[in-house]
């Protein structure tokens, strides 16, 4: 067969696409959205990886604070730079103090201009928060007159909150790299080379075909919207004399003009999208649209691969559909399905996936080819799995209601139209389950305990040492929520002023703060403890002389070098045994009640607050930072977890969300198209049911049947596989096989929970087809 030929015929299926009334317009508009649906999602994901660049380069472009070895001398292209971060209720805000020292010190990017003492330039994201009612807190801590907007060089995205303030007097608070920096310039000196954690470039991997093999599925079936009208006409070809070959060409034409439209509404689905990104946050993720640019390559793939499908699909679908003259030969008892080969796919998908079982973190990169494949194998064994499945137990139900029976008949006689409509679901959720599996699996190597003790203490704020330690205490305490108060101001001693061998730290609080470090005998103030049965201390045994001199030490805070300060330990140590303190373990050294301690030793000193709160006062933890603030500008107090994550991890699972979401959205909108091109299909068949006396409720469960069956066929097939998926993901990052079953569960009732929703807003256009009117022709 020529090419000439081929393109002959495929036109012709075009032509017959445009030009078969409104039946064909109809057909080819389903046929358009539901590809043009797939389209949009597949150019949002040939994006993501540009706009996770662009993130990447503006969040490089802006930093500042970092340590450097050299420190840079003040000079007229100097900027001090302090870092005033806070969070407001869960919303992390990022803030910076800014002091130039010359007149060509650098502009952040996103500023115009410096802000002056008592200015402030904001994100838009954090203006429209201060100027809300529910900012009103957050105002408090942040009074400055606000002067200006961030542009976008300045913010990884449109729903960060940052702010830049004037600042002075920094340089007097001392530069340390870490809260207080000068710079010369803006951006990172030492880009990070860190290798990324091969378990991670493996979960990385499985979420990008997790999320994209749901939408192929779902273009797969939109191209064959349609089938049994389209199959009609195919019969009225042959009988003017086509051949059997030209026929299925020009019923893939017809597919392809489908196809066709779609990548046209699919590039507007996404334009339109791209305009709204901006404005949507999902799990606090946005973009900027001038981010959400495709790679052309990637374009092109997409625009060649979607209408190449649509051919291939087709005439696959149509191979063993016989095409007569007189009608086509699908409405007699098809040949059942063989299920051999349809083991074949996932068996040869756990073969690419086998070799790698155990080889961990510890050996290297997982191949990335294998593991694409694999996965992929497995998942698309769902969908040739499914209508083997669902034939055979359709084929062995029998009597009930009528609705039943109506639903179990019509199954029967086209159990592979409803296999399709739930093949895209069953891929979601069996890559879904095996997702968490492996996230539930390895979530505890990227978790780690904090050790805090959160139900003694629930946050620790640092007190620079202008601030008189028992003046922040008392405002501490006049705060709304603050249930109790530990004021330790805390440093180390030597036995030598310069280049100490022994050091042992020092505690100075008041009794009641002394005695939630270590049990004490008695205690007033002016007495001195040693510790014992401590963590990490050796020293303190050997220099808790009576009568001997030790120095503190201003090394260990901001204070001047060589400053360090004798002291003399009192005729009179008492003894005191450790216990576990609020951060999770046992202090030693010394502890000193206030009267014990020198006033010059003030500078060695740093002083920490550890706060008991009461959380059923509402929006605490940001009183406690506002009165924070009102001290010292440049405080960030520290909320306690008793656990935490690392932030490649949770940036992953956070970006497994919003693509499931966007592919859960997806799926709803498909299904919907899908299932009213069925019952566009059955308008006729419904309309004599109801002419022959058949109550619309009885229609109406048979169509919730129709659906219920096949999807709980297809939920069970994808735990099965999911589970299996995600056993075999785990031995491959060597990691204990566990079942998140709450992680499966959810994601089986999600998936049922879409449906559900697809079929009641289905429902209204079901009473309208039923109606007896429905019957007339033209």
């Amino acid at each position: 067969m020529n090419l000439r030929q081929w393109s002959r015929d495929l036109a012709m299926g075009v032509r017959f696409a445009f030009a078969g009334g409104r039946e064909g317009w109809i057909r080819a508009t389903l046929t358009a959205v539901g590809v043009g649906l797939g389209v949009a999602l597949l150019l949002l994901t040939t994006a993501i990886p540009n706009a996770l660049a662009q993130r990447h380069d503006r969040g490089d472009a802006r930093t500042d604070i970092t340590y450097q070895e050299t420190p840079i001398p003040k000079a007229a292209d100097t900027l001090l730079v302090g870092s005033a971060g806070t969070t407001f209720r869960d919303m992390d805000i990022r803030g910076r103090l800014l002091e130039p020292e010359g007149p060509r010190a650098p502009l952040p990017p996103g500023l115009d201009e410096f802000p002056a003492v008592g200015e402030m330039v904001v994100s838009p994201a954090l203006r429209k928060v201060l100027e809300s009612a529910d900012g009103k807190l957050l105002r408090e801590r942040l009074p400055d007159r606000i002067t200006g907007t961030v542009s976008q060089d300045g913010l990884v995205d449109p729903s960060e909150l940052t702010f830049f303030r004037g600042g002075a007097d920094l340089a007097a608070r001392g530069i340390d790299g870490g809260t207080i920096a000068r710079i010369d310039r803006f951006g990172d000196p030492q880009p990070s080379t860190e290798r990324t954690d091969p378990v991670l470039l493996l979960l990385i991997l499985v979420v990008f075909v997790v999320l994209l093999m749901p939408v192929a599925v779902f273009i797969a079936a939109a191209v064959r919207f349609g089938g049994e009208r389209r199959d009609r006409r195919l019969a009225a070809l042959r009988l003017v004399g086509s051949d059997s070959r030209s026929t299925r060409r020009i019923a893939a034409g017809e597919a392809l003009a489908g196809a066709v439209l779609g990548l046209l509404l699919g590039a507007g689905f996404f334009l339109a999208g791209r305009q709204l990104a901006g404005s949507i946050v999902v799990w606090r993720v946005s973009v900027f649209p001038s981010d959400l640019n495709p790679s052309p390559a990637l374009v092109l793939l997409v625009g060649l691969a979607v209408p190449a499908a649509s051919v291939l699909v087709t005439l696959f679908a149509l191979r063993r559909v016989v095409i007569e003259p007189l009608g086509v030969v699908r409405t007699a008892k098809p040949a059942r399905r063989r299920l051999w080969w349809r083991l074949l796919l996932p068996l040869a998908g756990l073969a690419m996936l086998y070799p790698m079982v155990g080889q961990g973190r510890d050996g290297g990169d997982f191949n990335q080819y294998l593991v694409v494949g694999g996965v992929i194998m497995l998942l698309v064994g769902v969908t040739t799995l499914l209508p083997w499945i669902v034939e055979a137990v359709v084929g062995r139900l029998g009597g009930g209601g009528v609705a039943w029976q109506l639903a179990v008949r019509r199954l029967q006689l086209s159990s592979g139209m409803a296999a399709r409509m739930v093949n895209g679901i069953a891929v979601a959720v069996a890559g879904a389950i095996a997702l968490q599996m492996l996230f539930a699996g390895v979530e505890s190597d990227y978790t780690k305990d904090t050790g805090y003790d959160v139900t003694r203490a629930q946050m620790q704020v640092t007190i620079r040492e202008e601030v008189p330690l028992g003046q922040a205490s008392e405002k501490f305490r006049q705060t709304e929520g603050v249930r109790e108060v530990y004021a330790y101001s805390e440093g180390y001693v030597g036995e030598r002023r310069k280049d100490a061998q022994l050091t042992s730290q020092v505690t100075v609080g008041d009794c009641a703060s002394l005695r939630e470090v270590a049990h004490l005998p008695s205690c007033r103030d002016g007495d001195v403890f040693t510790v014992r049965g401590a963590d990490y201390d050796t020293d303190t045994a050997k220099i808790a002389k009576t009568g001997r001199t030790l120095y503190f030490d201003t090394s260990f805070t901001n204070g001047p070098k060589g400053a360090e300060i004798p002291w003399v330990l009192p005729s009179e140590l008492k003894r005191a045994q450790a216990r576990t303190d609020p951060t999770g373990w046992k202090r030693g050294g010394l502890l000193l009640t206030p009267k014990a301690v020198p006033a010059a030793a003030a500078p060695a000193l740093d002083g920490q607050l550890y706060l008991g709160l009461d959380e059923t006062v509402p929006d605490v933890a940001d009183r406690v930072r506002n009165t924070a603030a009102a001290m010292d500008s440049l405080s960030e107090p520290m909320v306690w977890h008793s656990a935490e994550q690392t932030d490649r991890f949770t940036a992953i699972r956070t970006g497994l969300f919003v693509g499931a979401a966007c592919v859960l959205a997806l799926i709803g909108a498909s299904l919907l198209v899908s299932q009213l091109e069925q019952l566009r299909e059955r308008k006729k068949l419904l309309s004599s049911l109801v002419a022959f006396g058949t109550r619309r409720r009885t229609l109406s469960l048979s169509v919730l049947w129709q659906t219920a069956i096949p999807i709980a066929l297809g939920l069970l097939l994808a735990s099965v596989v999911g589970l299996t998926l995600g056993a075999v993901l785990l031995r491959m990052t060597d990691t204990t096989v566990r079942v998140d079953w709450p992680s499966v569960l959810s994601m089986t009732g999600f998936g049922a929970a879409v449906v559900l929703v697809v079929t009641l807003l289905s429902l209204p256009p079901l009473l309208r087809l039923m109606r007896p009117d429905g019957l007339r022709t033209e």
